[in-house]
């Protein structure tokens, strides 16, 4: 039987097991939307921008374990998602993105919103690739969400041209895909396993590193499971927390620039570190030459590329996390590093994160939402409240949390949250945001208004891009060049300071959520965040924003400066 492009596109999502497809019109893939019109078993959620459009699959995608889709037309439609093709991929999110595209014939001759988005896209994602004949249409899609879904996983791009859409061909969808030097699935390789296991057995300080790759294989039970028999600490990067529940007694902390005291100590101190999934950036490294000096390093990643890339390891496992867990176990045995364990304990107690202060600070908002969102996804934006969450939310298996960690995406929370909602229907979701970040994908309120989305919007409200202002503060003598966000062309052009006459915040976000047909709420009294955060929990049909107003210059400490070792922090503000 032969069926239009349009038509095998659909019957892939079904062969695919999709069932949301995230999308946004255009002329170049009106066929494939017409070909979706009417369909009841796909639901095709519209939101108000297409970089919210791939963020709400990106959330989606994480928060259910299954291949997020976008659907967007060509030129700029296109290219409105290079941001969140970026996004996820750096964070191995597996997203499959169709785009929409000239006609075949007028490729390459600067027709009408045509652009070359496997050009654009090729270097920040998995795979990218434009369909020229209708007859590799299936096997192409097919291959896309076997290497979206498969061994590290990441984003490809499909660019689907008009006349491929229309064109009549076999309706054949194929069940398997085999692809020529493409090998995912490497099983962890015994003899280096074995040889780790060595390692750690004679290990007097030994610190297990736990990354992303490990919640992306969701190997978490297996992880803690280790730990427990083995009783070494754990330490996470911020996209690893949650990992090991953060209120497990051989939990450290996070490590890295804004990491706790105990974790940066513990790596800097150690002699085996441990890591499983990790990329080593230098978000986490401080002074590379400083970085686990003087330990084995042990490194268990899917892409042998990611080892030894940033930091030289001696025992180098390619492998999936979960499965190379699963092998640890059946070699693992209690060790005698009692005096370490209570080493690293002691850090942790004496040098604890936390605010030491009174009003409506970010500590008392995210410890209130440990609280009451016992099992919920919390979302978050990039900058403060990013790092501000990662120190207080208490994460686990009924808590997670989803947040852009290798690209540093701001405008992420917000639409993620929504895709999150939308693949988990009966999970609470909240977002942690900025001010700054807020108003990169505020649109986006239209949609979880529309599909009555009930998410709680958490703005940590401090007037500033707060991030840069910290280092603008610390490292630039306070020059704050284009970081205040109540400026106005009346104000001076180098101001350096809050003041009380500075002009109001803008927008409004309480009008802003009601104008949208959101619940609005402003909360200036610390004994006020319990109440507005049950009371938005509450609601099920409406989304909240809560707009909290924390100190101008509050600071995330401690901080390893610029150029530093990770043992070499500022612990509080204005050491």
């Amino acid at each position: 039987m032969k069926i239009t492009g349009a038509d095998l596109f659909v019957k892939a999502l079904r062969k695919e097991q999709v069932d949301t497809v995230f999308a946004y019109p255009g002329g170049q893939a009106i066929d494939l939307f017409n070909a979706l019109y009417g369909v009841e078993d796909i639901r095709v959620i519209l939101p108000r921008h297409e970089q919210g459009l791939i963020h709400a699959a990106d959330g989606y995608a994480r928060s259910t374990g299954r291949v997020g889709v976008c659907l967007v037309t060509s030129g700029p439609g296109a290219t409105n998602l290079v941001t969140g093709i970026a996004t996820a991929n750096y964070d191995s999110v597996p997203l499959v993105c169709f785009t929409g595209q000239v006609l075949t014939g007028l490729i390459g001759n600067d027709a009408f919103q045509e652009v070359d988005i496997v050009g654009i896209t090729r270097s920040i994602c998995k795979y990218a690739v434009t369909v020229r004949k209708r007859e590799n249409l299936a096997a192409t899609i097919k291959k896309a969400f076997y290497i979206a879904r498969s061994g590290k996983p990441g984003v490809v791009v499909v660019d689907l041209p008009k006349d491929i859409q229309r064109e009549l061909g076999s309706d054949a969808y194929p069940d398997s895909v085999e692809i020529r030097g493409y090998n995912p699935c490497v099983p962890a390789h015994a003899g280096q396993l074995k040889k780790a296991m060595e390692l750690l057995k004679n290990a007097m300080r030994p610190v297990f590193l736990v990354g992303g790759g490990v919640n992306i294989s969701r190997a978490g039970t297996e992880m803690q499971k280790l730990a427990e028999i083995t009783g070494v600490p754990v330490v996470t990067t911020i996209m690893g927390k949650g990992a090991v529940p953060a209120s497990h007694k051989l939990y450290a902390g996070n490590i890295g620039i804004h990491g706790s005291y105990a974790a940066n100590m513990a790596i800097s101190r150690c002699d085996v570190l441990f890591s499983v999934g990790t990329r080593f950036n230098d978000r986490i490294t401080g002074k590379t030459g400083q970085f686990a000096k003087g330990a084995s390093i042990i490194h268990i990643d899917i892409d042998a590329a990611s080892i030894s890339r940033n930091i030289a390891v001696d025992v180098p496992i390619v492998a999936d996390a979960k499965t190379a867990i699963a092998a640890l176990l059946e070699m693992a045995e209690p060790l005698e590093i009692k005096e370490w364990r209570e080493q690293v304990a002691a850090w942790k107690k004496k040098y604890p994160i936390t605010m030491k202060k009174e009003g409506v600070t970010p500590e008392k908002i995210i410890r209130s939402i440990n609280r009451i969102f016992e099992r919920a996804f919390i979302t978050t934006d990039v900058g403060q409240n990013q790092l501000w969450a990662t120190q207080f939310l208490d994460l686990g298996e009924e808590r997670r949390m989803l947040t852009s960690g290798g690209l540093g995406t701001m405008g992420y929370g917000l639409p993620a949250a929504i895709g999150t909602k939308i693949g988990n229907p009966e999970t609470d979701v909240a977002v942690i945001t900025g001010d700054g970040g807020m108003q990169m994908n505020s649109q986006e309120l239209a949609t979880a208004v529309i599909y009555e989305l009930p998410v709680t919007v958490c703005i940590l409200n401090n007037g500033y891009l707060g991030n840069v202002r910290q280092w603008q503060e610390m490292f630039f003598d306070r020059r704050y060049s284009s970081t205040c966000m109540r400026w106005r062309k009346s104000c001076d052009t180098a101001c350096n300071k809050p003041g009380e006459d500075c002009p109001a915040y803008t927008p409004d976000f309480v009008k802003l959520a009601e104008s949208y047909g959101a619940k609005g709420v402003r909360v200036t009294d610390e004994k006020e965040i319990d109440r507005v955060l049950k009371e938005a929990k509450s609601r099920r049909k409406v989304p909240t924003v809560i707009e909290f107003i924390i100190d101008r210059e509050e600071n995330v400490m401690p901080i390893v400066p610029p150029g530093n070792a990770l043992e070499d922090m500022i612990l509080e503000a204005g050491e």
